[in-house]
């Protein structure tokens, strides 16, 4: 029989790093984002705005299944809601349970949850990685324990498959893109002297974790210097209101062997950067930016072909480029892989069957503005794609 521990003190989140390590290396789909050092540097600096309801299933003795859950306040036009959610925040792209059998872990986990006392007034699994890899068993946790698994599809992520070799893929791309990136290479070449810089260090149990400010710096120099400097977001590499947050996991990444930088330079100037991390194999991208200033001739472009061509020269399988501005990296990806969120609104809360309709009529209004045919044909082609890879 499995039996659930909740831890709802950060501080005893200490006593899981070595069974969390465990189970995360049988995790299908882990990223950095998954790892426990990821979410003990997240709990210091937003612990007090997230609970923590971390889910430990035991089997007998054994730890076999960890579900990583926060309690936290989310506020719209019709109030502040408790809402029980993954600790990720939209700094990734998918989150899931760490251990090998991911069903057990989450039957387990929702009926616990079904078993205590509500203190939440919605529950809201974000980032769920399509049926792809969650395989539905998500909503049927859920439903499993009493809850509603109300489905909204979200944003795909840009993704690149990994396989055969460097040549396979480039050769996979369009003649018309290749001589595009070798157009804007001798176009860097005839501004300056071109340099790109790749920083991934393996970690402070192999001796090597010099966080190499000076690489993180003249990241945030270019993220300040290009559109990212003016963004409302809050979010970005070269924002107050993350900044200490970012340099905190920068250590962190750094000490885990988990960073993987890359940095191009036109005449000893950043030009462009690729800020990410990496867990077995899986790269996933948080930042990138170049500096219009430097240069408008390709860096961006540049900079991703040699980050690509380096990851294969590392063995890695995946190199997930985000959810954002799909359009400018559709020439570079494999596949779109989506996220979807599986929502419960307690029927006898009236205050979370309001949240409940003014989700579907959101969802109704976005139907409105699907993308057009032409666009769905591609999103179909690319998904078809995805199925042969898989």
């Amino acid at each position: 029989m499995i039996q659930i521990q909740e831890i709802n003190d950060w501080n005893d989140l200490d006593a899981l790093r070595l069974p969390w390590s465990l189970l995360l290396a049988d995790t299908r789909g882990a990223s950095f984002f998954h790892t426990w050092d990821w979410l003990r540097t997240y709990a210091q600096h937003y612990g007090q705005a997230n609970e923590p309801r971390i889910l430990v299933a035991r089997h007998e003795r054994d730890i076999i299944g960890i579900l990583p859950l926060v309690l936290k306040s989310e506020r719209n036009r019709l109030g502040t809601f408790k809402t029980l959610t993954y600790p990720l925040d939209d700094w990734g792209n998918f989150y899931s349970p760490i251990g090998r059998d991911q069903t057990v872990i989450l039957h387990a986990g929702m009926q616990h949850i079904a078993s205590m006392r509500r203190d939440f007034d919605v529950i809201n699994l974000h980032w769920v990685p399509s049926r792809r890899f969650d395989r539905g068993r998500t909503p049927r946790a859920m439903q499993a324990a009493g809850f509603q698994a109300n489905e909204r599809k979200d944003a795909p992520s840009a993704v690149v498959e990994l396989q055969a070799t460097w040549e396979d893929y480039w050769a996979s791309r369009s003649s018309k893109w290749r001589n595009n990136v070798r157009r804007n290479e001798r176009k860097l070449a005839e501004a300056g002297e071109v340099a790109y810089v790749h920083y991934r260090p393996r970690g402070a149990a192999s001796g090597d974790a010099d966080p190499r400010w000076d690489l993180y710096d003249a990241c945030e120099h270019i993220a300040q210097a290009s559109w990212q400097g003016n963004s409302q977001t809050g979010t970005t590499i070269s924002h107050t209101e993350v900044r200490a947050f970012l340099r905190d996991m920068h250590s962190t990444a750094v000490d885990a062997g988990g960073l993987d930088l890359h940095l191009l330079y036109l005449n000893g100037c950043p030009a462009a950067f690729a800020y990410n991390y990496h867990y077995r194999g899986m790269v996933t991208g948080l930042r990138t930016g170049f500096d219009a200033n430097v240069s408008r001739d390709g860096t961006g472009t540049t900079l991703i072909c040699r980050s690509i061509r380096t990851a294969y020269q590392h063995g890695d399988h995946t190199l997930d480029l985000g959810a954002d501005f799909l359009h400018c990296k559709r020439n570079w990806i494999t596949s779109r892989i989506f996220a979807y969120s599986y929502s419960h609104y307690p029927l006898f809360a009236p205050r979370s069957q309001l949240a409940r309709l003014k989700r579907l009529w959101e969802a109704r209004r976005q139907r409105k503005h699907n993308t057009p045919t032409a666009h769905r044909v591609l999103d179909n082609t690319i998904d078809a794609r995805a199925r042969e890879l898989v």
